[in-house]
């Protein structure tokens, strides 16, 4: 498809061309059994057409094959030409014209067998009241553009998520996602799902508001870490002094000295080149607590003077990892001691962004725990919270252990975001009803 576009280039034009696509299985199970499979196969490319400064884009559905696709690509640069010549020149149009390489492809982006793994989930969920999806398969991701750069991922990834109800309706949910199905680590991530069930069956635990000791499983700070796409690496948003980190950009706050966070290019789910034409760059985020590093796309770079480093449009993360700590996981009730194991959190938002204070809900298994012993779940509550306060001044521990965190999101097409977190054990955390 590039060579069919430079070929089709007349004199002054340019052009970058992103390819995402993705054959997917999909399967849905209900009370442990398979009730829906399915099977998506899509391709997209985005067309940019660059011309005097001007630049339009344009979305191809692909797939008919190579005759078919050509002439949609030719179809796609007429309408381009159409429409650049009624635009006004973009100040801030920023198109790296650097020659470059990246290439990834794992086992040839082939699909991981899901049959084994299947089979494995049903054993497991046996006369379990178990609800899932479970979506694999191969993501390819490419680019090209008329100065020479050149990417292409193809990597197999799967995904499952679930929840496993207890007979009073309450439930604890679960996923495991990697690039091959291990029957292993699968089964010790359901194991452990399977406890907390049993948990559920003891009488709950009403809490007062207050503050409280806490450990946030990596569940819950995916949660979290998901709020701080919301602008807080942004090179524009820092810029602008929109930030939720803004303080601690600006040396007035600072997080706990064991708080590290980078955005990784390498090894990632996501590929280590972006639509915007640079390949992705390792950034340092967060080190010992004190910012670091920020996003910075293309057209930031531009407009406020900066070294763009593959961020995309909205600066936000694609494979957010947060350094372990020395805590194993197995030793997370005994240090806990008493106080709430938080399973997951959900509804977020920004309570006081310039303070990041974050509010929410607790979800699923939330247990209350005295002297490193589960008591009983508790019911859901609020927590309103700075954090410059539970991962700053009063964050104790993170686990050695991290969980892959890998976006579940199939809207339009399956996600590459993911993180890397481990488990958080602060000594007070704000509850407020």
């Amino acid at each position: 498809m590039a060579d069919d576009a430079r070929a089709a280039l007349r004199p002054g034009e340019d052009f970058t061309l992103w390819y995402s696509a993705e054959v997917s299985e999909f399967v849905r199970f209900n009370r442990a059994r398979v009730r829906q499979a399915g099977q998506v196969s899509q391709a997209v490319a985005r067309l940019q057409l660059i011309r005097d400064e001007r630049h339009a884009e344009i979305v191809l559905t692909l797939g008919g094959g190579p005759e078919v696709d050509r002439l949609r690509l030719q179809e796609g640069l007429a309408r381009l030409r159409e429409a650049i010549g009624q635009l006004h020149p973009d100040p801030y149009l920023m198109i790296p014209r650097e020659a470059w390489q990246r290439r990834r492809v794992e086992a040839d982006g082939a699909a991981p067998d899901s049959t084994a793994a299947l089979a494995q989930i049903a054993g497991l969920a046996a006369g379990l009241d178990l609800v899932g999806i479970y979506a694999a398969g191969p993501l390819l991701r490419g680019y090209a553009n008329s100065f020479g750069a050149y990417g292409w991922h193809a990597v197999p990834a799967c995904h499952f998520d679930w929840s496993l109800f207890h007979a009073n309706g309450q439930a604890v949910k679960a996923d495991y996602a990697a690039a091959r199905w291990d029957t292993q680590a699968f089964a010790a991530r359901f194991a452990q799902a399977r406890a907390q069930l049993d948990h559920l069956g003891k009488p709950a635990r009403t809490l007062a508001p207050g503050a409280y000791r806490a450990y946030l499983a990596p569940a819950a700070l995916d949660e979290v870490a998901g709020m701080l796409g919301w602008g807080a690496f942004s090179a524009r948003g820092l810029a602008d002094k929109e930030s939720p980190l803004q303080r601690l950009y600006d040396g007035g706050a600072r997080l706990s000295p064991l708080v590290q966070l980078d955005e990784t290019a390498s090894g990632a789910l996501a590929p280590a080149f972006g639509p915007q034409g640079l390949p992705r760059a390792d950034v340092a985020l967060v080190r010992d607590g004190a910012a670091a590093g920020r996003l910075v796309y293309p057209r930031s770079a531009r407009e406020y003077g900066l070294q763009a480093n593959c961020a995309d449009a909205g600066e936000s993360p694609q494979s957010l990892a947060m350094a372990g700590g020395t805590l194993a996981q197995a030793d997370v009730l005994s240090a806990l001691g008493t106080g709430l194991y938080i399973g997951n959190l959900w509804y977020l938002n920004w309570s006081d962004a310039p303070a990041a204070r974050l509010t929410g809900m607790t979800r699923f298994a939330t247990f209350w725990v005295e002297d490193g012993r589960i008591q009983g779940p508790v019911g859901t509550m609020r927590f309103d919270d700075s954090l410059y306060d539970f991962l700053g001044t009063h964050l104790e521990a993170l686990t050695r252990e991290q969980d892959l965190r890998v976006s579940s999101s199939t809207y339009g097409e399956r996600q590459t975001q993911s993180a890397l977190l481990p488990g958080a054990l602060t000594s007070r955390l704000v509850l407020t009803l």
